[in-house]
């Protein structure tokens, strides 16, 4: 008997979609603008999805890159990635009423960074040129910080002393980021690692799924904007495991020509996507031929942050104070 060659499953990766960073940030400008109203500014993007910036821009978000753009006495939120010092002390200056959504493991790192550096550190960042991440890092410093992006540009960096320490943007493919980190180390032998890796928790797991997910299906759908990072690797991650894998911001981009003689799809989000938009992708899906929808096993995450001082019952200090304990207990969830 002939097996069918049409759409038959759709296997759902888990975990997958928002991350704590990810909920809180949206939290954080949704708590700001009942507080106080609209319009709320935010600077660049809360995080990277069309429909989560959409979703906040009707109802009363204004995103903006330039400071010079936020009226006098305005509420302004920084994103989830966070910001470079001279930003937040242009924000101070002007006098904003700001709350801080970058994600506390983010901010571990700008933490690390400032402690390294007093005790007489440069740094290699790893990590993308341009992502607002890696420009919020290595703008902790004015300088003494070095970007590397692939193995190649770890010997183009001439540090002026020995003491050299790496830090990495929490969203990078885990496999490259690793790789990297091992031609730093070759060439920088006394180079200080951070005491917990950089890359986040969120990361990790999501990537983990994809490891699981891309054997097992005839295509990967990765449910994630373009400017999504950690969305990216994913689809870079089921393409190198040998899956071909497609990136869609909203269940419309599905093209039928990917599924013809494919019976089995992998369905996973980036962790900036909310699940409203996986369930489109399932029902459309499902118009496509699938007749059935299976969760895989994996990490159940019981990771939480908490909000600003004036929205919520902590401050920042003490968010990112807490960040550490709470990856402990997601890492320890996948052990």
């Amino acid at each position: 008997m002939t097996q069918p060659d049409t759409l038959q499953e759709v296997l759902l990766a888990e975990p997958r979609g928002f991350c704590a960073g990810v909920d809180r940030a949206i939290e954080i400008v949704e708590r700001a603008l009942q507080r106080f109203g609209a319009p709320i500014y935010v600077r660049h993007e809360i995080v990277h999805n069309t429909y989560v910036v959409a979703d906040l821009k009707a109802k009363g978000a204004i995103f903006i890159e330039d400071l010079a753009d936020v009226p006098p006495g305005a509420t302004l939120v920084f994103s989830a990635h966070g910001v470079p010092k001279a930003v937040r002390a242009e924000a101070a200056r002007r006098g904003f009423q700001v709350f801080d959504a970058t994600c506390p493991l983010v901010t571990k790192v700008h933490v690390e960074v400032a402690k390294l550096a007093k005790e007489g550190y440069e740094f290699l960042m790893i990590g993308h040129k341009g992502h607002p991440e890696v420009e919020g890092t290595m703008g902790q410093l004015s300088d003494g910080i070095y970007l590397v992006e692939d193995v190649a540009d770890v010997a183009r960096v001439h540090p002026r002393g020995d003491k050299l320490a790496v830090v990495t943007q929490t969203t990078l493919s885990v496999d490259d980021a690793a790789e990297i980190l091992a031609a730093v180390k070759a060439t920088f032998p006394h180079v200080r690692e951070p005491k917990k890796q950089d890359i986040c928790y969120a990361t990790q797991n999501r990537q983990d799924a994809v490891k699981l997910l891309a054997p097992a299906v005839d295509v990967v759908i990765v449910v994630g904007s373009p400017t999504s990072s950690n969305s990216n690797r994913l689809r870079e991650l089921a393409q190198r495991l040998g899956t071909p894998a497609y990136m869609i911001d909203a269940a419309a981009d599905l093209q039928p020509q990917w599924f013809e003689g494919r019976q089995r799809v992998g369905l996973t989000a980036g962790a900036s996507a909310p699940d409203v938009l996986v369930q489109q992708v399932i029902l459309r899906l499902r118009e496509l031929g699938a007749t059935a929808v299976r969760k895989m096993d994996g990490v159940t995450e019981t990771v939480h942050f908490p909000l600003p001082r004036g929205l919520g019952d902590r401050s920042m200090a003490e968010a990112a104070a807490l960040a550490a304990a709470d990856t402990s207990a997601g890492a320890s969830s996948r052990s």
